[in-house]
């Protein structure tokens, strides 16, 4: 006789057969969500649809306006593309399908071998609409490690080739759409049926694919690429490809062969080619007093800060760093957030009454004491040596708002150089497979807080989504006003930076 388990989903319980796919128990709840369900929490760990009931259970459904959700959709819309371009070329030859960075709210990618053009993107968007409407199902199998490399040697997918050969376990999860293989770095939708917003638009040498917003999952926002972010990481892309290292299996490679040590000399020293040139830019223009840098959490504010400055001074200028968080308002009078905590992320946060009278009373020749906050007590203290501009300073300003135009806005443009800064991974795990670039920045994040400031990696986690969310909304609007852009990742970091972050992950409780 067949077993009988009791499963609630939301206020209800139902009685379902041992075996049952949580698929089918979604399709039954379907009606009673806004976005489509692609996963589901059991008993409060996440699990995809082809999961089967197997004891009583707790199922909480997951749809792509949730996070989990949304990046499941993004990576099978992934998945979705790379099978229709391999379908529309078939019979041709073409050196892969490779997913590159983030452009708005989609990705470039780009096709080797195939001139990119209307009428092919036409043909692959026909080809991905086609399979969305016949609902075709994503299908999951685990297999040897050996026999995954051997496969995907086979396909031409030599990065995942190259990645596998790396791998510590002996088996590797391998997905399947209408019979065409590839390996995805998290969880899958369960079907095509979902997949039903996008859009093709040729950019650049290639293309991007734009996906809705987490925000607004069911329908997609206008297509305004960043021109300038997109360079910067499209720089950073030719550095590594020129240095043969597109991918974490490359990097591996160059890790355990002989010249590692070359690698990081030679990353290094871009970067310090990089500063240099922004800094005889500044010098070149006699008008700058202000050099205004800003960027997300862990981007490397502080830190590119100094370098710049000794950079300036090798250019015969004076340079004078200020931090922005010492023009934080008095703590009885910062604002809240909605859920009544002090929002330090606010533009409303920094007094910029007293920030813009001490800058426009340095650039009319007179002398300020630029205070110094002391985050115990929440004051503003007044104990350093008056500060006067020389004919050779600059101020090196640095904070998450210094590229709104509202925080300098009683300053003259033409006393100012703006810089955004970002720590833009150009390393991907592999062509269908991207290391986000705010995850590299959370790792960083992770890493500082324990080493510095005693912060348990759970609770750097927590408040992440607060953070990104603080970005969003003060950083990121503003990136492309800056004058220059540094990308301060290195190609190396994600290896530096796991023997100490990987004994913090494994410390955070499975909840």
């Amino acid at each position: 006789m067949q077993e009988i388990y009791h499963v609630r989903v939301g206020g209800e319980t139902r009685e379902y057969a041992a075996g049952t796919p949580y698929l089918e128990i979604a399709r039954e709840f379907q009606k009673e969500y806004e976005n489509d369900i692609v996963l589901a929490h059991v008993n409060g760990r996440l699990q995809e649809l082809h999961k089967t009931v197997q004891e009583d259970q707790i199922l909480d459904f997951v749809t792509t306006g949730d996070p989990s959700g949304h990046k499941a959709y993004r990576r099978s819309m992934t998945f979705l593309l790379v099978k229709a371009v391999y379908d529309v070329c078939r019979g041709r030859e073409i050196s892969g399908v490779r997913i590159h960075c983030s452009v708005g709210q989609g990705y470039y990618c780009t096709v080797g071998g195939v001139r990119v053009d209307e009428e092919f993107l036409g043909r692959v968007k026909a080809r991905m609409r086609e399979m969305a409407d016949l609902d075709i199902p994503i299908k999951k199998r685990t297999v040897r490690t050996d026999d995954a490399i051997a496969l995907f040697h086979r396909q031409g997918m030599h990065d995942k080739e190259r990645l596998f050969r790396y791998r510590r376990v002996s088996k590797v999860n391998v997905y399947s759409l209408d019979g065409f293989d590839d390996y995805f770095y998290g969880y899958m939708a369960p079907s095509t049926g979902c997949l039903k917003f996008f859009e093709l638009y040729p950019y650049d040498e290639g293309f991007v694919i734009q996906m809705p917003a987490e925000r607004c999952p069911g329908k997609l926002e206008p297509f305004q690429p960043a021109g300038k972010l997109f360079r910067v990481m499209k720089e950073s892309t030719r550095w590594g490809d020129m240095q043969g290292i597109e991918t974490v299996g490359a990097l591996n490679d160059r890790i355990t062969g002989s010249d590692f040590r070359e690698m990081v000399l030679v990353q290094e020293a871009m970067q310090e080619k990089k500063i240099a040139e922004i800094a005889e830019k500044i010098a070149s223009e006699p008008d700058v007093k202000f050099v205004l840098v800003a960027g997300p959490s862990s981007s490397g504010k502080t830190t590119f800060s100094h370098r710049l400055s000794v950079q300036l001074k090798t250019n015969g200028m004076s340079p004078y760093p200020i931090a922005m968080d010492n023009y934080f308002l008095e703590r009885e009078d910062t604002p809240r957030n909605e859920d009544g905590a002090y929002d330090f992320e606010a533009l409303e946060t920094v007094d910029m009454k007293l920030f813009n009278c001490q800058m426009e009373r340095l650039l009319c020749g007179g002398e300020v004491v630029i205070p110094s906050f002391n985050f115990k007590t929440g004051h503003k203290e007044y104990f350093g040596k008056p500060k006067r501009l020389g004919p050779n300073d600059v101020l090196v300003i640095e904070g998450i708002h210094c590229l709104n135009p509202e925080l300098t806005k009683r300053l003259p443009d033409k006393n100012k150089f703006k810089i955004y800064i970002s720590a833009l991974t150009q390393l991907n795990i592999d062509e269908h497979n991207r290391i986000p670039t705010a995850d590299g920045r959370l790792i960083r994040r992770l890493v500082r807080d324990a080493r510095t400031r005693s912060i348990p990696a759970e609770q750097t986690i927590a408040m992440w989504a607060s953070v990104r969310r603080g970005e969003e909304k003060n950083i990121f609007p503003y990136q492309e006003e800056a004058d220059e852009m540094f990308n301060s990742a290195l190609i190396y970091e994600p290896a530096v930076l796991k023997q100490y972050a990987e004994p913090l992950l494994f410390g955070v409780d499975k909840k």
